[in-house]
C-alpha cells in the first residue's frame, strides 16, 4: 500500500474513533435524534434520499472526509432498506382519495439512522472496507444567504464523489451539482435536494443515457412532491438547475429561472435559457392549455408566478408544468469554471459581470478560489438583490494554472503566418534539448530518490505540477431552522468538509509548504485580464477552510491595529447616530494614513474632544 493510501486510512481511523467519542450513542427510545427529516412523517420510498441526507448531513458537521462521509451514508442506507421496517409503520385510516403509501414517522426514521449509522463506524473502526478510488475531485466555493427574505427558500446539493455514494463501480468518474430555489416554502426545495439525485439514479436509461434518466428523474420528484403536497397540504414549488459530470462529458437539465453558465478561456459559454413566462414558447404552451401571463410588477403565469416550470405547484398544474429542459455539452479541457445559482443572484448581475468578479478576485488573490462564491453573493447584495441567493462555483480546471493552449489555435496561428517554418523548427529543436535536459534531471533525482528512499508518489503526491487528488465537497446544505445563513456559507470546503467550531479537527493548522504539490504552485500564478504568469509569495493550494487566506507576514500585526483603531473609533463616537455622516479623514487619521495632529480642516473644531485618548497609528514606514 501506497504512503497516500496509508495516511488516508489513518486519517479515516483518526475521524472514527473522535465521531463515535463524541456521539452519544446508542439512542433510546426516548431520547431525541441529533436532527429528523423536515416532514412529520416519511413515506417508504422516501427513505434512502432521507437516511442519505441525514447521514450526509450529521457526518458532515463533524468535518468528515467528504469520499469516508459518502461511503458511511451508502452503507447505512443499504443496510437499513435491507431491515423489515413494516413493523414502524403508522396504522392510520385511509380517507377517500388520499395516498394509501405506508409512512413511518421522521422522528423514528432518524432513530433507526443514527443508531444504524453508529453501528456501521464501529464495524469499520474494527476493519476498514473501504478504499477511496482515485478520482478527481472538483473544487467548489459555495456561500448561500437569507437576505432580506423573511425565510430561506434556497437549497443546494454537491456530490462530486457521485459513485462512491451509490456503490458505482463500472461508470467513469460522476459528480452532481444543483440549486433549488423553492417558493411558497421550502419543503418542495428540500424534497427536490433530497431525492432528486437518488431518483436519477434508479431510471434504467442512467448507465446509458443520463440526459434522459436526468429528465425522468425530474419528473418523477415532481410527481412525488406533489403526492406529498396533497397529503400534508402542502402550497409550495421550487425551480431548479442540476449539473451532472461523467468523464468529459456535461449534462444540464433545469426547471424555472435557476441558472448555470459554463467559463471557457474567460468567456461565457450559454448552456440554457430559463423558464420564464415571456419567453414566446412558454407564453404560446401556456396560453395553449387555457392559461394567460400577466404584467403584475413582472410578467406572471395567470397574474401569480413569475416562472412557467417548477417542481409542485399542485395548484398551478398544468400552466405550471414540471417537464424538465435539458442540454449536452462534451469538454475538451480548455473549460475554467461553471456558476449555479438561483435568480436572487442572476436577476442582478450579468453572466460578463459575474465572469469578471471572479477573474478578478482568482487575479487578486493568486488563484487562490476559497472566497470567489463571497463575493458573487456580495455583488448579488449591492447591486440591490433582496431574495434569497446561493451560488456554487464550480472549478473543471486548477485556477492556480494558466490555461492550456488548445492545438487548434496553434495550427491557426501558424496558418496565419504567426509563427514561420523556421521558427517552428527551432521551437522543436529547444523543446528537444529541453526534454533532454529533463529527462537527465530527472535520472538524477530518481537516483537520489532511490538512496533516500523516497518518492513523490511515495507522499501520495501526483508529480510535479500535478492538481491534488482531493478536492472539497459539501452535503446537501443543512437546515435553515434557527440559522441566519447556511451552514456552508463561511467557505469553500475542504477534504475534511467544512470547518466547525467546537467540532472535531483531524489535523493542525500549518502554514508550511505541503510537499504534495509543486514548488511552482507556490511561486506563479496567472494573470486572467492580462493572460500572463504573476508572480505570487506562495499559497497554500486547496487550503482547508480554517486556514486564513492572507499570507503577507504583517497581516497579523495590521489586523490588530486595524482592530484596536475600528474599536478606539467606536469609543470616540465615529460612525453613531449623533454624531451623522462619518466625516471624510477620520478613518484615515486613526489608522494611521493622515500624520498625527494634522487634522483636516474640517476636523480642527473637534480636536480637543476626548482628550488624553492616543489614537493608534500605523507608521509611515510600515510595509502592508
Amino acid at each position: 500500500m501506497m504512503a497516500g493510501s496509508i495516511a488516508e486510512e489513518k486519517t479515516f481511523r483518526r475521524f472514527l474513533e473522535l465521531f463515535l467519542r463524541e456521539m452519544r450513542m446508542p439512542l433510546q427510545e426516548s431520547d431525541p435524534p441529533p436532527m429528523r427529516p423536515l416532514s412529520d412523517l416519511v413515506t417508504e420510498d422516501e427513505v434512502e434520499g432521507e437516511c442519505l441526507d441525514l447521514c450526509l448531513q450529521h457526518l458532515y458537521k463533524y468535518n468528515c472526509p467528504c469520499s469516508l462521509a459518502a461511503a458511511l451514508a451508502r452503507a447505512t442506507a443499504d443496510s437499513l432498506l435491507q431491515t423489515d421496517l413494516s413493523i414502524h409503520h403508522l396504522n392510520k385510516t385511509v380517507e377517500d382519495g388520499a395516498d394509501p403509501l405506508p409512512q413511518m414517522e421522521s422522528v423514528k426514521l432518524a432513530w433507526l439512522v443514527f443508531n444504524r449509522l453508529f453501528e456501521m463506524c464501529c464495524l469499520w473502526l474494527k476493519e476498514l472496507p473501504f478504499r477511496r478510488r482515485p478520482q478527481p475531485y472538483y473544487e467548489t466555493s459555495i456561500h448561500a444567504i437569507k437576505n432580506m427574505r423573511r425565510k430561506m427558500e434556497d437549497k443546494h446539493v454537491i456530490i462530486p464523489d457521485f459513485n462512491t455514494l451509490f456503490n458505482i463501480q463500472d461508470q467513469e468518474e460522476q459528480a452532481y451539482f444543483a440549486v433549488f430555489d423553492g417558493h411558497g416554502g421550502v419543503d418542495a426545495a428540500i424534497y427536490a435536494a433530497n431525492h432528486l439525485h437518488v431518483n436519477l439514479f434508479h431510471q434504467e436509461s442512467f448507465s446509458q443515457d443520463p440526459i434522459e434518466a436526468l429528465c425522468k428523474a425530474f419528473k418523477v420528484t415532481d410527481e412525488g412532491f406533489v403526492k406529498k403536497a396533497a397529503r400534508e397540504h402542502l402550497r409550495c414549488g421550487t425551480t431548479g438547475v442540476v449539473t451532472f459530470l461523467r468523464g468529459r462529458t456535461l449534462y444540464v437539465a433545469w426547471l424555472g429561472d435557476s441558472q448555470v453558465i459554463l467559463v471557457r478561456k474567460g468567456q461565457v459559454v450559454e448552456l440554457m435559457k430559463p423558464h420564464k413566462p415571456d419567453r414566446e414558447d412558454e407564453k404560446l404552451r401556456i396560453e395553449a392549455l387555457g392559461g394567460c401571463v400577466i404584467w403584475f410588477g413582472t410578467w406572471r403565469v395567470n397574474g401569480s408566478l413569475s416562472v412557467s416550470r417548477a417542481i409542485g405547484d399542485s395548484e398551478h398544474k398544468p400552466y405550471i408544468c414540471g417537464d424538465a429542459d435539458h442540454d449536452v455539452f462534451p469538454l475538451d479541457g480548455s473549460e475554467d469554471y461553471l456558476i449555479l445559482a438561483c435568480d436572487g443572484f442572476w436577476d442582478t448581475v450579468v453572466p460578463d459581470e459575474a465572469v469578471r468578479v471572479v477573474s478578478d478576485h482568482l487575479e487578486e488573490n493568486s488563484g487562490d478560489t476559497t472566497m470567489v462564491a463571497h463575493k458573487l453573493v456580495a455583488s448579488a447584495r449591492d447591486a440591490g438583490s433582496s431574495d434569497n441567493i446561493t451560488v456554487i462555483v464550480v472549478f473543471l480546471r486548477d485556477p492556480r494554472c494558466p490555461p492550456p493552449t488548445g492545438t487548434e489555435d496553434e495550427e491557426e496561428g501558424v496558418a496565419e503566418g504567426e509563427v514561420g517554418e523556421e521558427e517552428v523548427a527551432d521551437v522543436e529543436e529547444e523543446e528537444q534539448e529541453q526534454e533532454e535536459e529533463d529527462e537527465d534531471s530527472e535520472a538524477v533525482r530518481a537516483e537520489r530518490d532511490g538512496r533516500e528512499g523516497g518518492s513523490t508518489a511515495d507522499m501520495g503526491g501526483k508529480g510535479r505540477g500535478g492538481w491534488p487528488l482531493q478536492q472539497c465537497s459539501a452535503p446537501a446544505d443543512l437546515s435553515y431552522e434557527d440559522r441566519t445563513d447556511s451552514l456552508t456559507d463561511r467557505t469553500s470546503l475542504s477534504l475534511l468538509g467544512p470547518s466547525m467550531e467546537g467540532r472535531i479537527f483531524l489535523t493542525g493548522v500549518s502554514r508550511q509548504t505541503c510537499p504534495d504539490f509543486s514548488p511552482d504552485l507556490f511561486t506563479a500564478s496567472y494573470n486572467y485580464r492580462e493572460k500572463r504568469p504573476l508572480r505570487r509569495r506562495s499559497c497554500i493550494p486547496f487550503q482547508e477552510a480554517s486556514i486564513s487566506s492572507f499570507t503577507d507576514p504583517l497581516w497579523p500585526q495590521t489586523s490588530m491595529l486595524l482592530g484596536q483603531a475600528a474599536r478606539q473609533s467606536r469609543r470616540l463616537g465615529h460612525g453613531s447616530r449623533r454624531w451623522g455622516r462619518r466625516r471624510p479623514g477620520a478613518s484615515k487619521e486613526l489608522l494611521g494614513l493622515l500624520p498625527s495632529g494634522h487634522l483636516l480642516p474640517h476636523m480642527q473644531r473637534h480636536s480637543d474632544q476626548r482628550l488624553g485618548v492616543a489614537l493608534p497609528h500605523l507608521p509611515h514606514d510600515a510595509n502592508i
